[in-house]
């Protein structure tokens, strides 16, 4: 089977090493150069004419301002930029006849292949197949996914779907599962699969705010009996209080869904409170961290732990809300991010998001480190060194200044 991929990015890139691995003959085509090992075109025509699937992974951007990585809530609704997708499906469509299949892979609002994609597919065929994948964990999550999306014009499991259903039997791991639908449907279980794990940790760190203000209590101890719970109300997983939800995809995807709601008319908006809620629980944070010193390094700029990737950085968002209420109560805020100058010698606030790559870092004596996630403890040698652990959320037991 001879496969197209379209759009060799960040994530792309990954997509099509996996679909490569597995034995089939990929070609992929961007605009940009890349350092890949699969095969890659100078034009567009080299990537798609003459094969059975070609796979679009293209952007559907926000502005900047949309990330996730400062506040949001303020902002007038907006959906996605849907621009390079819909000029590249169409530049496609040109190019090839009935035998080759166009499998979009990127997110969308609901309706929106519907009523942008699908009127530019005229000569090919079309699927659209979002993904569950995470930037830094892009090649396990395609060989272990969750589930397989296949979203078909009508919701059938159409003979197009059945072959890519056997496309993927080939990457994945067996028992994999595979949920087909309407355009819609897939839409849908895609962009409210993420917006379900904002929510989940909105709610954990609400938890842990309640904690920190109450005392008494230890959040790890609510979260470990909640994420036991799995008959009624619970996995496992995002159930560690800590930062906010970050990354490329769910913050904005919460954020385009406020443009949804008010496109809709359902009279609420249950996104913007989860992104509310994200921002204002980061603004407790800084509150306390105020209280302990005006120099903090924030040890870990990532979206999360093991990446560099910065959109939707909740860590930046909690030293945008560092310095936002420094500013208020007419005091500066020195900030680094990763590192600090090593003339600095004096105590400062570090506050740990990347644990493991910071796990050896060396503080300052007489420091803070200030913990949301609670993996942090006294040790004789941070003892010796007069630095103390503030772990947020996790009572007196953890060790707290």
């Amino acid at each position: 089977m001879k496969v197209g991929f379209v759009g060799v990015g960040k994530l792309g890139k990954d997509v099509a090493e996996v679909i490569h691995d597995s034995g089939y003959d990929v070609i992929g085509f961007d605009i940009a150069p890349v350092v890949t090992y699969i095969d890659m075109a100078t034009k567009l025509e080299e990537a798609v004419i003459g094969k059975d699937i070609v796979f679009v992974a293209l952007p559907t951007p926000h502005h900047k301002d949309y990330d996730g990585r400062y506040p949001t809530s303020h902002l007038r609704p907006q959906d996605f930029d849907y621009t390079a997708v819909k000029t590249v499906i169409s530049s496609i469509d040109k190019l090839v006849t009935k035998k080759t299949l166009i499998v979009l892979i990127s997110t969308v609002l609901p309706g929106r292949v519907r009523r942008h994609i699908s009127p530019l597919i005229n000569n090919g065929r079309f699927i659209y197949n979002p993904y569950l994948i995470a930037q830094g964990t892009v090649k396990y999550d395609m060989v272990k996914p969750e589930m397989v999306i296949i979203g078909t014009e009508d919701g059938s499991i159409s003979e197009d779907a059945k072959i890519l259903e056997d496309f993927y039997k080939e990457i994945v791991v067996e028992g994999t599962r595979f949920e087909f639908g309407t355009w819609e449907e897939a839409e849908s279980i895609k962009i409210f699969y993420n917006t379900f794990i904002s929510t989940k940790l909105a709610l954990v760190n609400m938890i842990a705010d309640v904690s920190e203000r109450l005392g008494h209590m230890n959040v790890d101890i609510v979260t470990n009996a909640l994420k036991n719970s799995t008959d009624r109300i619970m996995g496992p997983r995002y159930m560690t209080a800590g930062l906010g939800d970050g990354g490329g995809c769910h913050p904005r995807d919460n954020i385009a869904l406020r443009s949804l709601s008010l496109e809709l008319d359902l009279g609420y908006d249950l996104f913007d409170a989860i992104m509310l809620a994200r921002e204002k629980q980061a603004l407790n944070m800084a509150k306390i961290i105020k209280g302990l010193t005006h120099r903090v390094c924030i040890l870990g700029s990532g979206f999360k732990p093991g990446v560099t990737q910065q959109e939707g950085s909740p860590a930046i968002l909690l030293g945008y809300q560092l310095e936002k209420i420094m500013k208020q109560y007419d005091h500066s805020v020195v900030l680094w991010y990763d590192k600090h100058p090593k003339e600095v010698t004096e105590p400062l606030t570090y506050v740990m998001h990347d644990h493991e790559k910071y796990s050896t870092y060396d503080f300052n004596p007489g420091s803070i480190i200030f913990d949301p996630f609670g993996k942090s403890y006294h040790t004789e040698e941070l003892t010796n060194r007069g630095i103390s652990v503030y772990n947020y959320g996790r009572g007196t037991n953890y060790n707290n200044v």
